[in-house]
């Protein structure tokens, strides 16, 4: 664990999202761990926090949130963009050494033992599923309540992200499609 790694005040975890960034999504049942990435997550609530993330059917991920009941909402950064692709491109489920694969290094907080957090994000969201059967089924939409909040404090301090003062290898993904990402620029203050 990073000594940059900070709690959040659940009431400013929406903002580690408003941005629109790519999302690694973890989860774990039974002793089985998986890292997919995901671009269609979003804030969704302020109190209590809320969540939305869409997790396709046919992912090793979903089985694991589905049994456990919680996922991970992570923050990949910029060095981390050619392991956020391969772990959108490579299923657990043909892959199933894909985590060891691509050098996805796992990690707990002491508050939340069941679940995984993935070594080098800028910010990490744990969220309890909130059952919505009918968007489950239909929409692959999941509704999770943010419990814990943590982010790397070079990045995002007193509530605010930092991007034009962090490091530049702090800067979070914007997926566009056929393994482009953008990274996270300069402010623009109105």
């Amino acid at each position: 664990m990073s000594p940059d790694f900070t709690p959040v005040p659940l009431n400013k975890a929406y903002r580690l999202l408003n941005h629109g960034p790519t999302v690694l999504v973890s989860a774990e049942h039974a002793g089985v761990q998986n890292v997919m990435a995901a671009s269609w997550a979003c804030a969704l609530d302020f109190a209590p926090p809320k969540v939305t993330v869409v997790l396709d059917k046919a992912t090793r991920t979903r089985e694991l949130v589905e049994a456990s009941g919680v996922f991970v909402l992570q923050l990949p950064t910029l060095p981390m963009a050619a392991m956020t692709m391969a772990l959108g491109t490579d299923s657990a489920k043909t892959h199933p050494d894909k985590l060891r694969q691509h050098g996805v290094e796992l990690f707990y907080a002491p508050s939340q033992p069941t679940a995984p957090l993935v070594q080098g994000c800028a910010a990490w969201l744990v969220c309890r599923v909130l059952p919505e059967p009918h968007n489950q089924q239909a929409y692959d939409l999941f509704i999770g309540e943010v419990v814990a909040v943590w982010a790397d404090e070079r990045v995002f301090r007193n509530g605010h992200w930092e991007f034009d003062t962090a490091p530049d290898e702090l800067r979070t993904l914007h997926y566009v499609a056929g393994g482009q990402f953008y990274a996270t620029g300069p402010s623009v203050t109105v």
